[in-house]
């Protein structure tokens, strides 16, 4: 579970507000690091848990895509699509710190103690791949071992079952044997994001256990392209219905919507309807319009043809 879960969020943690410019909340961060590092609260559990939090906020906000992503959705929403992970990864306030008189290593030897950083940069050469909010529960463990719990699955999923959502079940080999594990596979996932399934990773024979990390992998669509948070269709019209204009059925996620297309259009012209892109995410979908230039002409359509020609068309 995300240790923001039902706390505040990002804004109110830093104390900016939705509308903070950059120097603001790098401003207000670099405030409440200084109140709250471990090195001026040693011993003290209740700061290291609320400079962890602090660095949390600062790595989504601080990041234009993750703020935008947190903005759109929300706290909920933004869990749903961020692992922790995801969240710190490319997070690097080395200078911040030194500029704060606390030197410039990495974030973990900041908020878990030098020897337990030393540690963390180890076996981040080995794996690249660390849960931040986690390791405050198992450097106790020890990390190397801690990480080494951890499983990681590619899960492939149909196209529609991506856009709607959907749960599926999945077979693994844990160090208790074969297991089956419930998967909720949120809608609008995309290819690469990665689900965290706490607990279901290997477990040691004192009971600790690691956790299941799920990369996806969406399916192709023959209908349907993505880019982003956006969708793409292509439709075909007649080279009259594109001089002069018609009305068009096209398919969506929600089901087949008429669309209007526009005298004189161009071929690869693309037409928008708003908030029909990848659910839950803010996108739109677009029409791109083919015109179907014919190969045969019948005899009848030569002559129209020629007399338009003669009418400077």
């Amino acid at each position: 579970m995300n240790p923001m879960a039902g706390k505040q969020d990002y804004y109110e943690l830093l104390g900016v507000s939705k509308t903070a410019s950059e120097d603001e909340m790098k401003k207000a961060y670099r405030k409440l690091a200084l109140k709250y590092h471990p090195d001026r609260n040693p011993g003290n559990k209740e700061a290291e848990e609320k400079f962890k939090l602090i660095n949390e906020a600062y790595a989504v906000l601080s990041d234009a895509e993750k703020r935008k992503q947190f903005d759109t959705f929300g706290m909920g929403g933004f869990q749903q699509r961020y692992s922790e992970e995801d969240i710190f990864r490319g997070f690097n306030v080395g200078d911040l710190f030194k500029d704060l008189g606390f030197g410039g290593g990495d974030i973990f030897s900041m908020v878990f103690g030098r020897q337990a950083g030393r540690g963390a940069r180890q076996q981040r050469q080995q794996q690249q791949t660390w849960d931040f909010g986690d390791y405050i529960g198992r450097q106790q463990q020890g990390a190397g071992a801690a990480r080494d719990l951890d499983l990681y699955y590619e899960l492939e999923i149909p196209f529609m079952d991506a856009m709607h959502g959907a749960e599926k079940r999945i077979s693994l080999t844990t160090t208790t044997g074969a297991e089956e594990v419930s998967v909720k596979i949120p809608k609008g996932i995309a290819s690469g994001k990665k689900l965290r399934l706490k607990g279901k990773g290997n477990q040691t024979r004192g009971g600790q256990r690691g956790d299941l990390y799920i990369t996806m992998k969406v399916g192709e669509h023959p209908v349907f392209k993505r880019t982003g948070s956006d969708l793409c269709v292509t439709r075909e019209v007649k080279l009259t219905d594109a001089l002069l204009g018609t009305v068009v059925e096209v398919p969506s996620i929600e089901g087949p919507k008429r669309v209007t297309i526009p005298p004189g259009v161009k071929s690869h012209s693309r037409v928008r309807l708003k908030g029909l892109g990848v659910p839950g995410q803010g996108g739109d979908e677009y029409v791109e319009v083919i015109i179907d230039i014919p190969k045969k002409l019948t005899d009848k359509q030569k002559a129209l043809l020629e007399e338009l020609r003669k009418e400077g068309l």
